[in-house]
């Protein structure tokens, strides 16, 4: 029999235990895994697997854990599940579970989740505390709320707060301001109601035209409903299209005036000039490039685009088609320099003799025979004194102002009526008002002939304040809302002749009014809201 000594007895003692009470502690984790236990083992004669923080290590490494994230249960995978072969203690299968770092963006997404409100949950009030702290933006209150009256009266709050005052006289119910949003205006608070009044009917070109005005001068509407009158009784007016196309005038430069020569001498060529009509049509399918004008100073070049534009007014579709062109023309000049998409040769909301002479929209020609009965019945005058008061005004005074399109009495005050009731861009009435206004006798001095030439009207039935309710439907009064199947500016075509016919009996009535001397005396009829005198009762006992 082999005797042990003392010490061998103990180091075999300890090879039979310790592991055995390493093996019941694992499972004693096991049946209890919520205790968070972490130790730092290396392998040593045996294998021995780590169950911390739902995480499974086994091998030669050193493993620390950290303490256990902070998690709702929902939002974590179940825990790892260990399988264990009675040959070895080795880990045969651990089902697929995130590390610590795995689990961080998952952590980060519910902290998120849970901070995360939609803005419309919140008060009008918390709304406004955000837009102090800059966490919102007003202007961006229609696309983060969803809804646009609210944007808008969260708007009125946070202006009548600015202001100290209310804006309870400002509407801005029953209107519908998707319509407005992301094509009319920005940071809206309401909007302005306008009177819209009719004028005519009035005879165009044989039809029967109503011509809706917005406008808050009185007597606008009544004297251009007497001219109509007066048109339509004498067998109505004519009018037509002289010529159409928007433009837009880039500006470039280049070194030195050799470069502009070679410049304008290339785009002179039939060749070159087709390329880049191709390159501008197909930026849009209404867009046609009509003509190209190079206006010259020192090393500087102003290329004048002129195209048809459909039903649009087309300031955007032309933008988009010299863009396109110039884009072209770079790699062609690699030293030519552009300055801005717009020189001001275009030139737009901006009286210039160019537009006067070359015409931008729309140029048209309105003309009419008025009876001298008419004229004596309905607008109270004579055939020779309005002769005689258009020469001294509008065509002789005129020119003694240095008047760039302005021989005319008041074509502005039609064009803008017009235009804020069709949802034009009013800004164009300055340009689009450029008219010279004729009167002659005719028929051996009984009757007037009377012409109104307009070579720069910028009007669209499509797109811009068109698509509002209330502009759509005056367009829908004047028979031109929208587009016509198959018949691309049809449309716009007639409502610029139905503006031109409108400013034709409105300088017809006006002028009347200025012979006969009436002028005053109608504005002081209609113009002014007659003032009363309360009336005072006394009762006696």
């Amino acid at each position: 029999m082999i005797e042990l000594k003392e010490e061998s007895f103990w180091i075999l003692y300890i090879l039979l235990v310790i592991p055995k009470l390493i093996a019941i502690i694992m499972s004693v984790r096991e049946l209890f895994p919520f205790f968070k236990w972490g130790f730092n083992i290396r392998r040593s004669n045996f294998l021995v697997p780590i169950l911390s923080n739902n995480v499974i290590v086994t091998g030669e490494e050193a493993v620390s854990f950290e303490k256990p994230l902070p998690m709702k249960a929902s939002t974590l995978p179940p825990i790892a599940q260990v399988k264990f072969s009675p040959e070895s203690p080795e880990v045969l299968k651990v089902s697929e579970s995130p590390t610590p770092r795995q689990l961080q963006p998952v952590v980060e997404q519910q902290k998120q989740e849970n901070s995360k409100k939609q803005l419309s949950e919140y008060s009008d009030q918390e709304i406004l505390e955000k837009i102090d702290k800059g966490q919102v933006l007003p202007y961006k209150l229609e696309s983060e709320l969803g809804d646009c009256l609210r944007a808008v009266e969260i708007r009125r709050l946070l202006l009548e707060r600015t202001l100290q005052k209310t804006v309870q006289h400002l509407p801005y119910q029953h209107y519908d301001f998707q319509k407005v949003q992301g094509a009319c205006c920005e940071n809206v608070i309401g909007y302005v109601p306008i009177p819209v009044g009719t004028a005519g009917p009035l005879m165009l070109n044989d039809t029967l035209i109503t011509i809706p005005m917005a406008t808050t001068e009185g007597c606008l509407v009544a004297s251009t409903h007497r001219g109509c009158k007066a048109i339509t009784e004498s067998g109505g007016a004519r009018c037509t299209i002289i010529s159409r196309g928007m433009t837009r005038a880039p500006v470039v430069r280049f070194p030195s005036i050799i470069g502009v020569t070679q410049f304008v001498e290339w785009l002179n060529v039939s060749e070159n000039y087709q390329k880049c009509l191709e390159i501008f049509n197909s930026t849009s399918r209404y867009a046609r490039l009509t003509q190209i004008k190079n206006i010259v100073s020192g090393r500087t070049v102003y290329i004048r685009f002129k195209c048809d534009t459909g039903d649009a007014m087309g300031m955007n579709m032309v933008s988009k088609g010299v863009d396109a062109v110039l884009n072209y023309l770079k790699i062609q000049f690699t030293d030519m320099e552009v300055l801005s998409i717009s020189g001001n040769v275009c030139t737009d909301k901006k009286p210039s003799a160019i537009n006067w002479i070359e015409g931008r929209g729309r140029s048209v020609v309105c003309e009419a025979v008025i009876s001298g009965d008419i004229v004596e019945k309905v607008l109270k005058t004579s055939v020779q004194a309005l002769v005689d008061v258009n020469i001294a005004k509008n065509l002789v005074g005129s020119a003694m102002a240095g008047s760039i399109g302005g021989y005319n009495a008041h074509a502005s005050n039609i064009v803008t009526a017009v235009f804020l009731a069709t949802g034009q861009d009013c800004a164009q009435n300055v340009e689009s008002s450029n008219c010279i206004t004729q009167m002659e006798s005719c028929n051996n001095g009984k009757d007037l002939y009377i012409t109104v030439t307009m070579p720069s009207i910028e009007v669209g039935t499509v797109g811009g304040g068109t698509s509002l309710p209330a502009q759509s439907q005056c367009l829908d009064i004047l028979g031109v809302k929208g587009s016509q199947e198959g018949k691309p500016g049809a449309n716009a075509d007639q409502l610029a002749k139905a503006v031109a016919a409108a400013v034709l009996a409105g300088e017809l009535s006006l002028m009347s009014a200025l012979s006969a001397g009436h002028l005053v005396k109608s504005h002081l009829q209609y113009n002014r809201k007659p003032t009363t005198t309360p009336t005072i009762t006394t009762t006696t006992n």
